[in-house]
């Protein structure tokens, strides 16, 4: 099988992957249990590029070596067993320095990609919008910036420059300096766009806020099933699919309460660890919907062996971004877990966030009134009562009931 090249931080590379060994280090101290998990989520992510993860290694380490990462016996072992399976790429579950990610793909004749490699390669194959796809090539291309040095064989031509007088002056321009300043050249280009993309949507956002329509974003880690419960909420069609990162670009829906009020519905682009610096500065605008809400309806995996951390990571997201509106706990997934397991993590959760929880299941279509009612409380407080936001004839509570029950029994209440 012949093996894939390129350099791991070039997007063309990473999206055209198809076998990947991943691995990830540990350091003394460190749970073991903690970097399988790591692991499990790099996998997720892997399989999400579209990827077949063919090994995976947890190895100690003493310290991170500042050249290679790993330690020299373990860059050989690794080499030997990358040789054995017939030259698969290689997911590190680290932000590699340019350095570390140059030596080791040199060393080991094959594309290495950390994680913030394969985050931005599925953004780049999830935006769907202007904005979206936008802010994903600007964010690689900042990516590429530093890593261009030995990144690919062509980096080490020269261009010869014509002189005056039709002579050829010097050694010319190196193929690096090119790539820096036509790199540097379209991020200008790519700035002005998005700063004409953000101004056509503060348009629309001000359209909407003259209508005083209260707004809700739903956040939280990617995965936690933000589109199952946008569509379950509002009987849309948004992709929903068991995927890393399956939703990137921001999606709004209209919900009508059973008070009668209507509240525009925002699923947002999910939240991870470790998420790229590049990502976070780039999706300032898409987030913007989130800072811009009048309140936020937190959604957690209550299922994941790993939700308080994941909630604790959205909070903390939240806080960097300076959100401090109401907000809602929608403890998901409760169909996985027994009674007591879902009471028992609602509270744990619930603590953390310091919100009463409320625990739902999306996919089932439990617990949806609960948190409709609880939408509609907090909406009460945060928006006054105009014609706008409450129809002259509210909704019945009977509508707002049938609204959790499956066709069949949908049809049957309205005696059908």
């Amino acid at each position: 099988m012949a093996r894939q090249r390129g350099g791991g931080s070039d997007p063309g590379v990473a999206a055209a992957l198809t076998r990947v060994l991943i691995a990830g280090g540990f350091q003394r101290g460190s749970r073991r249990e903690q970097i399988e998990i790591e692991l499990d989520e790099l996998e997720e992510l892997a399989r999400t590029l579209g990827t077949t993860v063919v090994e995976r290694a947890a190895i100690p380490l003493r310290e991170v070596h500042p050249g290679t990462y790993f330690g020299s016996v373990t860059v050989e072992a690794l080499g030997a067993r990358i040789d054995e399976l017939d030259g698969p790429a290689a997911l590190i579950n680290d932000q590699l320095s340019p350095r570390q990610q140059r030596n080791l793909q040199e060393t080991w004749g094959v594309p290495v990609l950390d994680r913030t490699d394969v985050i931005l390669a599925i953004f780049g194959r999830r935006a769907r919008s202007a904005e979206g796809r936008v802010q994903v090539e600007m964010a690689q291309l900042e990516h590429q910036l530093p890593r261009l040095v030995g990144g690919w064989a062509h980096l080490e031509r020269q261009r010869g420059r014509v002189g005056t007088g039709g002579m050829r002056g010097g050694m010319g321009e190196k193929q690096i300096e090119v790539d820096r300043r036509l790199i540097n050249q379209k991020l200008r280009r790519l700035r002005q766009r998005l700063k004409e993309i953000q101004r056509q949507r503060t348009t629309r956002r001000t359209a909407r806020t003259a209508v005083p329509l209260a707004s809700c974003a739903l956040v939280g880690y990617t995965n936690a099933g933000k589109s199952t419960l946008l569509n379950r909420l509002t009987n849309s069609t948004v992709l929903a699919d068991d995927l890393l990162f399956a939703t990137l670009d921001p999606t709004s829906r209209l919900l009508g309460l059973a008070s009668g009020r209507r509240v525009i519905v925002t699923d947002t682009v999910g939240f991870i660890q470790s998420l790229p610096h590049e990502l976070v500065e780039a999706f300032g605008a898409t987030l913007e919907e989130v800072r811009e809400a009048h309140l936020l309806t937190i959604v957690v995996d209550a299922s994941h062996p790993e939700a308080e951390a994941q909630l604790e990571t959205v909070l903390e997201t939240l806080d960097e971004m300076g959100c401090d509106q109401p907000a809602i706990l929608a403890v998901n997934k409760v169909d996985r877990l027994d009674s007591a397991e879902a009471a028992e993590m609602a509270r744990r959760l619930g603590e953390i966030a310091r919100l009463r929880p409320v625990l739902i299941s999306a996919a089932k279509g439990t617990g949806l009134r609960e948190l409709r009612s609880a939408i509609d409380e907090l909406v009460a407080k945060v928006v006054p009562d105009t014609r706008a936001n409450r129809p002259i004839i509210a909704a019945e509570p009977f509508d707002a009931a049938a609204a959790e029950l499956e066709p069949e029994e949908l049809g049957a209440a309205r005696g059908l």
